[in-house]
């Protein structure tokens, strides 16, 4: 993977491949299973970016190379105003470098752990943000499979972005997705469905529902199904088979209605 750079927005000479040395790093501000997230600033426009580090050798040893490549194909054809969007990649001999969009606000999920207590019309502004990024995603048959808290950022002003490709996957016209892929807790049936019974597949609907877990559980503080990582696919299909939902009379007749659309709840 040599340098490269966003055709769309230019802010550096296009006959120059960027490298490390044309940022200037400021902070590390978080640590990823493959390297650490650091805050740099471009040498020549002053922009500040976020900088993804992922060593080769642990993406090698975890058999991750794959993953990491086709998050790059991905992002490079990318750019939404609620998406993080990458801006530049390039490797030395020890790291590959992913240059994105630099969001201060914290993920949904540090916001959770710190016990806030999300009104619905700030849950209903990330829906309506988040919806019009899925869709944008759904149009160009990319399918996230990863919607949870933890891959959605805030924006200094309070705004939703969705970040981590590491899992999507892009199906052709008219095609489905078949490997089962994501986080339990967050996963449509379909998805365990399919790997159960090996049909049918399932499409970008699976981000949709997601999604609607996402919102529930900003909400009220908990998901709709009592799922964990260790919970087994059979038993996660009787839950969601057998399982009502609770909604709070808190909510709007709206809020609830537009999560039964969206997914489980």
């Amino acid at each position: 993977m040599g340098a490269t750079h966003s055709s769309k927005r230019v802010v550096f000479d296009e006959n120059e491949d960027v490298n490390f040395d044309h940022f200037q790093i400021l902070r590390a501000i978080g640590k990823g299973s493959f390297g650490k997230v650091c805050i740099v600033q471009k040498r020549d426009t002053r922009t500040m970016y976020a900088m993804k580090y992922m060593n080769k050798q642990v993406c090698i040893e975890r058999d991750e190379v794959r993953n990491v490549f086709r998050e790059l194909q991905i992002m490079q054809e990318l750019e939404h105003t609620f998406l993080v969007n990458l801006w530049y990649s390039f490797q030395d001999e020890e790291d590959m470098f992913m240059v994105v969009d630099l969001l201060l606000g914290g993920d949904l999920r540090y916001h959770l752990q710190q016990s806030t207590r999300f009104q619905e019309e700030a849950v209903r502004l990330y829906l309506c943000e988040l919806s019009l990024a899925l869709d944008y995603l759904q149009q160009r048959h990319i399918i996230h499979r990863d919607i949870k808290p933890d891959n959605i950022l805030l924006d200094e002003h309070g705004h939703a972005h969705i970040t981590d490709f590491n899992i999507a996957t892009v199906v052709k016209e008219g095609e489905q997705a078949s490997s089962m892929a994501g986080t339990k807790p967050y996963m449509a049936p379909e998805m365990f469905r399919s790997y159960v019974e090996g049909a049918p597949r399932y499409s970008s609907a699976v981000d949709w529902w997601s999604l609607g877990v996402t919102a529930y559980e900003l909400l009220r503080g908990w998901r709709p199904y009592e799922i964990h990582s260790s919970t087994t696919i059979d038993e996660i299909l009787q839950i969601l088979d057998t399982k009502s939902v609770h909604y709070s009379s808190c909510w709007s007749q709206e809020m609830a209605s537009l999560l039964r659309k969206v997914s489980c709840c």
